[in-house]
This record gives structure tokens, sequence and C-alpha cells, in this order.
């Protein structure tokens, strides 16, 4: 993972940062439609800024931010990193973009084979955001990974509080249901639009968001 970030000089500056820089910057899908939405917003969404509160500051983003989940496996690549202050305070935030994508595979499928590394690995995502092992089996894997991440990351930065926020673009809010269900092992009733937060073991609070982005994104 690189340490050093450069500045932004507009969406096309995301492209190269992808995984398949070709197939997936299409317009209308996730990654190209994000970053239009968070370079035109030169800050946060207002979207996304609404459901931290009216003071909410964008402090830093970084784009497809790789995040160490402590073992030789895959890291974790989270659409967007962003530093967010709200309330007096820091949010280390993952941020994850959706149009009609999928979030990948359940955890039955990615956990059919368990390996002594996918073992592992999903013992420690477990433990770190304080829910069971193993979990449900209809649960979407990247949901875990990604809130993992938030969690990590506030540690390495010593934020006040984590958040994994969905910024979909979906006009019929596709694939809600699948957050809903995930964020449900934490007792939270999940709505369009509404920040909940569950606090964690180390003091902070886990935050989780759904917030639903402006279509006009959808076709630059």
């Amino acid at each position: 993972m690189k340490r050093i970030c450069i500045p932004s000089s507009g969406a096309a500056s995301w492209q190269a940062l992808l995984a398949d820089p070709v197939k997936h910057w299409r317009t209308g899908y996730s990654a190209r439609t994000l970053a239009q939405c968070w370079e035109a917003a030169d800050g946060l969404p207002a979207e996304v800024a609404a459901l931290f509160g009216s003071d909410a500051e964008l402090l830093i983003a970084i784009p497809e931010h790789k995040v160490s989940l402590r073992d030789a496996g895959r890291e974790s690549q989270t659409d967007i990193f962003a530093l967010i202050k709200a309330d007096n305070r820091t949010i280390a935030t993952a941020v994850e973009g959706k149009v009609n994508e999928t979030f990948g595979p359940l955890i039955k499928d990615w956990f059919a084979e368990p390996s002594p590394g996918k073992q592992q690995r999903l013992k420690f995502l477990c433990d770190l955001i304080g829910v069971r092992c193993p979990p449900p089996d209809n649960l979407h894997y990247q949901l875990f990974h990604r809130t993992a991440s938030a969690i990590l990351e506030a540690e390495r930065f010593k934020t006040d509080d984590a958040a994994m926020i969905v910024h979909s673009f979906s006009p019929e809010n596709k694939w809600f249901d699948a957050y809903a269900a995930f964020v449900q092992l934490f007792g939270i009733i999940a709505r369009p639009g509404e920040l909940a937060g569950k606090p964690m073991r180390d003091g902070r609070t886990m935050y989780f968001g759904w917030a639903s982005g402006d279509p006009q994104y959808l076709s630059m």
C-alpha cells in the first residue's frame, strides 16, 4: 500500500486506481459515478453530509484505499476512505459505492471451502466488529471486511469513531435489503438516509448509513 497520495485533478484521476481500469470505469457503474459525484461536491456530497449533521466536514478523501486485514490475504480495497469531522469528533469512514452491482459473494459461498487462511480471516473480522463467528451465511462477505477496514483505520488514525457508508445511486435502492440484513447483526434497523451507531468495545461508536446519490451522475 502506497503511503503517498497525489492530489486529484478530476474524476478521471480515479480510473488508474481501479483493479481493472478499463472494465470498472464505465458510465452508469459505481466507480465512475462515485468519482463524478465526489469530485463535483468538492467536499462531502450533500446526501452523505446529511447523515452526519449540519456541521459535517470532509477533512480528506482517498479513493480506492487499501487496508490490510492483518494476514497474508488480499487487502480490503475501499471505494473511498474519508476522514470526516462532525459534532467536534473525527470519524474514519469507509464508503462503498453502489449502483446495481451486488455486494459480492455471500458468506456461504466465500466460506464454502474454509481453508485455514479463510477460517483465520473470518474469525478476525467477526471478533473485530463484535459479532459471533461463524456469522449467518446469507450475509455478504464484503460488508464484513469493509466494516472492519473502517475500524482498523480508526485505530490507526486514532479517530473518535468509525463509519461504514453505502453511497447508492440505484433509483430503486437495489441491494438495500442485503445492507439492512447485515446491520441487523448489530441490533440496528436500517433506513435510507439515516445514520445509526453501535458502541464498540474500544469506546468508539461504529456508525452505519445508506446515502442515496443524485442520479444525474449516472450519465457522466
